[in-house]
């Protein structure tokens, strides 16, 4: 830990544990002793901390979103499958039965044909846009207990100041992946089980508030176009949907959310999705997916009864503690495919959700080429990566 006050917290739980502020010193000295290794950085450390454990066999969980790029995203998935990683993304609601149980249901045709998917959040909850918008011009002496060189890593250097860190990073464009990043891997999670999702072939920014170079926008609306795909012996195959992300408050006055006709009179939860099919919708009203309810479909009167699928996914129902002991067993067997969320699958819908923060950026829709990480629009490649400072590069 950069801050060495939380970290002496730590090692009160464990008083012989070797201490670090720079996890490359870490892995150098003790990486041919570390069986495992879990990441709950910033978001600007996940790829460089947990590439660096992979390239020595080092098995990882990484909470969400795995990476600060869809470059990132696509390297782990790269790498954890070259080396033969067992992996996991920390997005909890994927151990809930509930969350398993809908994404079955969906796959088996329960609400039809799918046409959209709609997610929004609460976020964002910490200073960004329009609030903040540059850098601070006040350049407070760093405090002994912070590590700011290895809290900065692959970012470019900035002077400390004390609303970066903790937790005040994730607005920042060079830091965090803001309220998107943050909780769309949570929230659209269900969505992206379900309909079977893995990359876009169209991003669209269609509603975004003023964007400045340092921090997050105040509001977003994006759409992404999923293109269709086959069926396979337990799962039906399904038409291109469309896939639509709100947050923020629009003008600052009312809050981001779907079309109300499609909540059928419901109130909207604070963050939430909807699945749309033509036979019903299924409506998550919560971050992750746990629960969830059949409405009509849109348009229509009255809802179907909740009919039992054939299972088709293991039953875990341990949040937090469930994902990291599917991931333990996952080591344990040399089975990364134990760990549902394991970066074949939290890599796909990282790398999707972080072509959002691309579309703000750019400020227009643009085609997209997942195999070739490219689009027509030349202004995207630059938002596809990033450079990394010396001695942080991956």
């Amino acid at each position: 830990d950069v801050d060495a006050r939380r970290l002496d917290v730590a090692l009160r739980k464990h008083p012989n544990a070797a201490k670090y502020s720079d996890y490359r010193e870490m892995l150098e000295k003790h990486g041919d002793k570390i069986d495992a290794l879990t990441v709950s950085t910033p978001d600007h450390h996940h790829a460089p901390a947990a590439m660096r454990a992979m390239e020595q066999g080092i098995h990882v969980y990484v909470q969400k979103p795995l990476s600060h790029t869809v470059w990132e995203a696509r390297q782990m998935r790269l790498l954890a499958k070259k080396n033969n990683i067992c992996t996991q993304m920390g997005n909890q609601g994927t151990a809930e039965n509930g969350l398993r149980a809908g994404a079955e249901f969906v796959q088996q045709g329960g609400l039809g044909k799918i046409k959209d998917v709609h997610v929004w959040t609460n976020r964002p909850v910490w200073p960004q846009a329009p609030g903040v918008t540059e850098r601070f011009k006040e350049t407070p002496p760093i405090p002994e207990h912070i590590d700011w060189e290895s809290f900065i890593g692959p970012a470019p250097m900035r002077p400390y100041h004390p609303n970066y860190t903790p937790f005040k990073w994730r607005g920042w464009w060079d830091f965090g992946t803001g309220a998107l990043g943050d909780m769309a891997c949570h929230t659209a999670n269900l969505a992206y089980m379900a309909c079977q999702l893995t990359q876009p072939n169209m991003i669209e920014d269609v509603g975004t508030g003023p964007i400045n170079p340092e921090t997050y926008p105040a509001w977003a609306s994006i759409k992404m176009k999923f293109p269709a795909i086959e069926g396979n012996a337990v799962t039906k195959g399904r038409g291109p949907i469309d896939f639509h992300w709100y947050e923020g408050k629009v003008d600052l006055k009312v809050k981001n959310l779907p079309p109300m006709d499609l909540f059928h009179g419901e109130k909207p939860s604070n963050s939430g999705s909807l699945i749309v099919g033509d036979k019903a919708i299924l409506y998550s009203p919560n971050d992750y997916g746990s629960s969830w309810k059949l409405l009509p479909a849109r348009g229509g009167k009255d809802a179907p009864k909740y009919q039992k699928v054939k299972p088709t996914l293991p039953r875990n129902n341990g949040g937090d503690g469930g994902m990291k002991r599917e991931w333990v067993e996952a080591i344990k067997k040399n089975k990364p495919e134990i760990a549902l969320s394991n970066f074949d699958y939290g890599a796909n819908l990282t790398e999707a959700i972080l072509l959002g923060n691309v579309a703000m950026k750019v400020g227009a829709g643009f085609e997209w080429n997942a195999a070739k990480l490219t689009s027509p629009n030349k202004s995207v490649a630059q938002h596809i990566t990033k450079e990394y400072r010396k001695g942080w590069e991956i």
